[in-house]
């Protein structure tokens, strides 16, 4: 009985660390607009609430979660100091219609391109719109899949308890 409490014991501690290790952001390398690497770590960096909204030319979801969070944004940013960062997973035939969309958007934050999709290989996820909530020590603390309206509002609440401001 001992031995049994023991092994259930060192298993329960290993999903446990295992858990606790996947809830770090992978240090993947993607790019930005011009085509540079961009390193996701840096870009998140240490000390900001940062959301990753992962999204493609193609998904009509993805474009108005992204329009709704532009009207929140600059508010977001103001009350929380919070970043976002909008990631296309558009292959190499599409990249060259993201700079024209963000543009014709008016979408100011930043953007950056998982063309490979290297980054959403690591983070584990099949389907867009999938938004991530980074917290000041670059841990994945929140993970949401698909966009209905009012959605952002929910997303508002994370930022927030996030940043410390509830």
């Amino acid at each position: 009985m001992k031995l049994l409490l023991s092994i259930l014991f060192c298993v329960a501690l290993a999903v446990g660390f295992t858990a606790d290790t996947a809830k770090k952001l992978p240090n993947v390398t993607i790019s930005d607009l011009q085509g540079k690497p961009v390193s996701i770590i840096d870009a998140v960096g240490a000390g900001k609430v940062t959301v990753l909204s992962f999204w493609a030319t193609w998904c009509s979801p993805c474009k108005r979660e992204l329009d709704a969070i532009t009207e929140l944004y600059p508010e977001w940013v103001e009350n929380y100091d919070m970043q976002l960062i909008a990631i296309s997973i558009d292959n190499s035939r599409m990249l060259p219609q993201v700079k024209p969309m963000v543009e014709e958007k008016g979408w100011e934050f930043r953007i950056l391109m998982d063309s490979k999709q290297e980054l959403q290989h690591a983070l584990e996820f099949q389907a867009i719109p999938q938004t991530f909530v980074i917290d000041k020590e670059g841990n994945i603390i929140f993970q949401h899949e698909g966009y209905n309206p009012g959605d952002e509002f929910e997303l508002e609440k994370v930022i927030k308890e996030a940043a410390g401001k509830l």
